[in-house]
C-alpha cells in the first residue's frame, strides 16, 4: 500500500476513530491508581493521539505531495544507481535514457498515446557538469501523430526537498498542458520535468559550487542538448522556456536570465530572488563575491546587460514573503527584457495557489515561444 493511497489514510483514520472510542468505553476500567491503570491510560492517549497526527500528516501528504513514498518519507532512496562513463577519449556525451513509460493522468483517453499523450520517465546525463538524474518527460498527443514535427519545449522544476512527482500529480502540469491545448490555448509542448536537487540531498540552488555539483551548466546546456538528441524539439532559444515553484522558480528566472541563448522565456512562481545559505545548502559561493552576486537576480538586473528573454513571475499580496522583492524585480527590469507578472490578492507558499497560476503561466509561456519549424 502506497504512502499516497486512499486505503492507507482511511485504515489511519478508522484506526484513530477506534482508538478514541476504546480510551472513552475503557476509560473508567483504568481509573484506579495502579501502575497498570496508569499505564494503559498512557497507552490508550498515546496510540489515539499518534493515529490522529498520522491521519493529519497523511492527509496533508496528499494534499501538498511533500513525499511520494514510504521510502522517501525515510529518507531510503529506492531508485538504482546511474552509471557514469567518464571517458576522456570521447567525452561524456549528453545522453538519454528512457527506463518507464505510463499514460496521462486525469486526461481523457489517458492510456492511448495520440489521444492522451504518455509521460515517459527518463536518465539523463550531462556532458558537461557530469551530472547524472531523473526526470519526467510528458510528450503531448500530436507527438503520435505527426512522427516528422517537431515541438517546443519547457523544463518544468518544483521545488526543494520536492520530488518530480509533484509536478505530474500534485500540481498537474502534464493534465493542464493537455487541457490548454485542446482548448487551443496554447501550443503542444514537450515538458521535461524533474525537480532541482540534482545532487540529493544538498540543495544546490541551480548554482554551480566551486569543486561541488555544476547545477547551473545542467540546467544551462546539458538538458537542453540531451533532450535535443532523444526527442523531437527544436533547439533554438524561441522554442525553449523553463518555468517552476519557489526554489524552482528561483532556479527557472536565473536559468533564463543567465542561459538566454538557451531559453528564450522563464516564469518563476513564488521565486526567491537570491540563493539562500542554510543547512541544505552548505557553502555555496566558497568566498567567490562575483559568483554570489551572480545568483542575486536583483543584482544581475542593476548590473549584468538586460538579457533577450521574457520573464513571468508571480506572486501574493497577502500570503507570500516574496511580495516586495517581485515588485522590485518588475520595477529593475530593462529592455530587451520583457516582463509580465502574475499577482494574486491573497494565496499562500503552497500547492493551491500555483495551481491557480499554471494554467495562465503555461498559456503566457506558449505565448513567448515558437514552434519549430
Amino acid at each position: 500500500m502506497g504512502l499516497k493511497s486512499n486505503l492507507v489514510l482511511a485504515l489511519a483514520v478508522l484506526l484513530a476513530v477506534l482508538l478514541f472510542i476504546g480510551t472513552v468505553w475503557l476509560w473508567p476500567k483504568l481509573a484506579g491508581r495502579s501502575w497498570k491503570a496508569v499505564l494503559g491510560r498512557i497507552g490508550l492517549l498515546a496510540a489515539t493521539q499518534i493515529m490522529v497526527f498520522s491521519s493529519v500528516g497523511l492527509a496533508a501528504n496528499r494534499s501538498f505531495e511533500f513525499y511520494a513514498s514510504w521510502g522517501d518519507l525515510f529518507g531510503q532512496e529506492q531508485e538504482l544507481g546511474v552509471v557514469q562513463d567518464h571517458d576522456k577519449a570521447g567525452g561524456t556525451e549528453g545522453r538519454v535514457k528512457v527506463v518507464g513509460k505510463q499514460a496521462v493522468k486525469n486526461v481523457p483517453g489517458g492510456g492511448k498515446p495520440k489521444v492522451g499523450g504518455q509521460i515517459q520517465k527518463i536518465e539523463v546525463l550531462g556532458k558537461e557538469s557530469d551530472i547524472a538524474t531523473q526526470a519526467y518527460v510528458y510528450l503531448p498527443p500530436e507527438y503520435f501523430k505527426d512522427k516528422d514535427r517537431k515541438f517546443p519545449v519547457a523544463t518544468v522544476i518544483t521545488g526543494y526537498p520536492g520530488t518530480a512527482e509533484n509536478l505530474l500529480n500534485g500540481l498537474r502540469y502534464p493534465a493542464t498542458a493537455h487541457s490548454e491545448a485542446a482548448k487551443g490555448k496554447m501550443m503542444p509542448m514537450v515538458l521535461v520535468m524533474l525537480r532541482p536537487t540534482v545532487a540529493p540531498p544538498r540543495d544546490t540552488e541551480c548554482v554551480d559550487i566551486p569543486g561541488g555539483p555544476k547545477t547551473e551548466t545542467f540546467f544551462g546546456k546539458d538538458l537542453p542538448d540531451a533532450i535535443a538528441d532523444h526527442y523531437r524539439v527544436g533547439t533554438k532559444p524561441e522554442n525553449w522556456g523553463v518555468i517552476g515553484n519557489s526554489t524552482g522558480g528561483y532556479c527557472a528566472l536565473k536559468i533564463a536570465m543567465k542561459h538566454s541563448e538557451r531559453y528564450g522565456a522563464g516564469a518563476g512562481l513564488s521565486a526567491n530572488y537570491r540563493a539562500p545559505i542554510d543547512d541544505t545548502t552548505g557553502d555555496l559561493f566558497h568566498g567567490d563575491k562575483d559568483l554570489e552576486n551572480r545568483a542575486d537576480l536583483l543584482w544581475l538586473q542593476k548590473n549584468a546587460p538586460a538579457p533577450k528573454v521574457s520573464l513571468l513571475t508571480t506572486s501574493s499580496k497577502q500570503g507570500e514573503s516574496n511580495y516586495d522583492d517581485t515588485m522590485k524585480f518588475i520595477e529593475d527590469f530593462k529592455p530587451p527584457t520583457r516582463m509580465s507578472s502574475i499577482i494574486l490578492d491573497s494565496g499562500g507558499h503552497n500547492f493551491n495557489t500555483w495551481r491557480r497560476e499554471i494554467p495562465p503561466a503555461l498559456v503566457w509561456l506558449s505565448s513567448r515561444l515558437t514552434a519549430p519549424q
